[in-house]
């Protein structure tokens, strides 16, 4: 996968979005950048971070995911290889369903997909060196552009989400103790049942990550 890599952007995930659909760029590839001025979150939200935290877009073709793969569970998918990734390294994060890194209960940052044509584009955005306040950063050194490679290397033979899904499943208990948002309505995760698809069963309802 080509790696792209600029000082600074508004939004890596804007950038790669302009650039596909002009046909300068074409996936599998990543967009990645030391500082972002306009970075998009979860919800509407801004991701603005300094000089050192990291900052990247991917996109990858849907014919090249894994066949049990849904589209509602990419963002647990790909969010949780970052994750398996950062253990590598020595970190203690897990994963906040659906999207969110988190070291114990304080958020470190996130991942954020959307479906352009038939190419799936995910942005991930990680407190490397430097937090806001009632945020935390990660609990070890790394590079930004080493992190960003060694997360471009995972996409030559991507596993299947049943084996994503086995790991997750586990994980998915520290969860319990958090709230989700969904249609603008605050809902506790202590009785959610997590099915095979990565969706949630709260109060009568399904939940499907939709970012």
């Amino acid at each position: 996968m080509d790696i792209h890599w600029f000082e600074s952007l508004e939004s890596t995930q804007s950038y790669l979005i302009e650039e596909l659909k002009a046909s300068r760029l074409q996936a599998p590839v990543c967009v990645g950048a030391l500082s972002q001025t306009m970075g998009k979150g979860s919800r509407g939200n801004s991701w603005i971070g300094k000089e050192g935290n990291l900052f990247i877009s991917v996109a990858i073709a849907r014919a090249q995911l894994p066949d049990d793969l849904k589209l509602e569970s990419s963002s647990i998918y790909f969010a949780f290889l970052m994750k398996e990734l950062l253990g590598t390294f020595g970190s203690k994060v897990w994963l906040k369903w659906p999207n969110d890194f988190y070291l114990k209960d304080k958020k470190i940052g996130g991942v954020i997909t959307n479906l352009m044509g038939n190419t799936l584009i995910c942005g991930i955005g990680i407190n490397l060196v430097s937090a806001p306040e009632y945020f935390e950063k990660i609990d070890i050194t790394v590079s930004t552009y080493d992190l960003t490679k060694s997360y471009s290397e995972l996409f030559k033979k991507l596993p299947a989400w049943k084996q994503i899904f086995s790991n997750y499943k586990i994980e998915f208990e520290n969860s319990r103790d958090f709230f989700i948002h969904s249609s603008n309505e605050k809902i506790a995760l202590t009785q959610a049942v997590l099915c095979e698809d990565g969706s949630l069963e709260c109060n009568g309802q399904r939940i499907y990550s939709l970012r």
